[in-house]
């Protein structure tokens, strides 16, 4: 049985050498996504850094070069990710709608747009605040104040002791056989259920006696235009005034010159009270369709997977490393040496102690995985926290701040005396 127990060597199996090799990196590389020269030389002088920084002058340190190269590369993928992360919550609302692209295993473009080199997340995004557009356009359809869905107007003839219409099947019949009274919205109802905007009755004397009186054809023609109309005086006033008149007008037919009420019930419109032979011939009605559904298609938007919807689809590719600067780099570098320690600890804690004769050497495995874990850990929640800082929103607040200060100390400093 031997009793000798002396090492065959003296040194690790694998040892980090001091430099790299250009030629190597690629080759070594678990996704390939940098593979430009600039790229390389930077993974190349990680090693020199990790090497120095993890004493391999004086110590083995039980890594290869491969290692370093991966690192490195995964350190830019986290550098990408946190950044284009940041750019996100700048662009999404503004994005929103937009067309996206698609992409490929590694996170780049395999399709986007006919410029190519496009690349959204290295532009300077136009605040189109295209989300609250979209959101206050489609409430505003709803209370009617300006829309982005079209206003249907149809009529029925009214009949004498008649109170429930189906306003559903009048507007659908008015729909298919294409009439005069449905011609803007032929095939266009189906099944699809109308969403009633207004009901009105029309009585062409009540206008006039508010504008003035005339007949048909003499609005526009100011050489007749109310030169039949009794008592009428017609003064300049600014287009404004004309718009509340205009709106008192309006108001005033809702307020106390109607006649008629209305309710709807189960698409069965109810007029109050029960038309007789005096009561108008037909009643008109505005309506639109609600045949919109969410991902219904509009001219200026896409929406589904053609669409930007949330962060998942913003068209972002990979932070190109040639866009990197110096800040960024150094934190690349930063992280990949912890990440190293991290790979490094791994290795190590396959065995908690070597024996040698007399005693054992402790290895500080764990100590190496914690080391790195936490560095990485700080690191991502450094640059996290300087990019919250630096959001648009952050970025006006601090502008206005700076505004508020410089006119605080302007007050300050006095007038020059002027000497004639």
């Amino acid at each position: 049985m031997p009793t000798d127990l002396s090492p065959v060597s003296t040194t690790s199996a694998l040892i980090l050498p001091a430099t790299g090799t250009h030629s190597d990196v690629t080759d070594a590389l678990a996704f390939g996504i940098y593979s430009t020269a600039a790229f390389v030389s930077g993974a190349v002088d990680q090693v020199s850094y990790v090497y120095g920084k993890l004493g391999g002058n004086v110590l083995d340190i039980e890594l290869e070069t491969a290692n370093i190269y991966k690192a490195y590369e995964e350190a830019c993928l986290e550098y990408s990710y946190i950044v284009n992360t940041h750019q996100a919550k700048n662009v999404l609302s503004d994005m929103m709608g937009g067309a996206t692209g698609t992409f490929d295993q590694d996170g780049e473009f395999s399709a986007y747009r006919s410029d190519t080199d496009l690349k959204p997340n290295l532009r300077f995004t136009k605040l189109t605040l295209e989300y609250a557009r979209h959101v206050a356009s489609s409430v505003a359809s709803q209370i009617g104040l300006g829309q982005n869905e079209r206003i249907y107007s149809a009529s029925f003839d009214v009949v004498s002791d008649q109170q429930d219409y189906d306003i559903q099947a009048i507007i659908y019949s008015a729909s298919i056989d294409g009439s005069a009274a449905g011609a803007s919205f032929t095939g266009s109802v189906n099944n699809d259920r109308v969403l009633i905007e207004k009901v009105f009755y029309r009585t062409p004397a009540s206008a006039w006696r508010f504008f003035g009186g005339g007949t048909y054809g003499m609005v526009g023609n100011l050489s007749t235009y109310g030169m039949y109309a009794d008592d009428a005086t017609f003064e300049l006033v600014p287009v404004w005034q004309h718009e509340l008149q205009a709106s008192a007008y309006e108001n005033n037919l809702k307020m106390r010159a109607a006649h008629y009420s209305y309710e709807i019930i189960n698409n069965q419109l109810r007029i109050f009270p029960i038309p007789n032979t005096a009561s108008p011939a037909k009643f008109y009605v505005k309506f639109r369709l609600s045949n919109k559904e969410a991902y219904d298609e509009e001219s200026d938007r896409k929406y589904g997977s053609e669409g930007i919807n949330n962060m998942n689809t913003l068209p972002f590719p990979n932070v190109p490393y040639a866009n990197i600067n110096s800040i960024g780099k150094q934190w690349i570098r930063r992280f990949a040496l912890a990440l190293c320690k991290e790979t490094l600890g791994q290795i190590r804690s396959k065995l908690g102690s070597i024996p040698i004769p007399g005693q054992d050497v402790q290895l500080n495995g764990s100590a190496l995985i914690s080391e790195g874990k936490e560095e990485q850990t700080a690191l991502r929640d450094e640059l996290k926290t300087v990019l919250d800082e630096l959001t648009y929103g952050k970025l006006a607040e601090g502008d206005t701040s700076l505004m508020d200060n410089v006119n605080t100390t302007l007050q300050k400093v006095p007038y020059g005396i002027y000497v004639g």
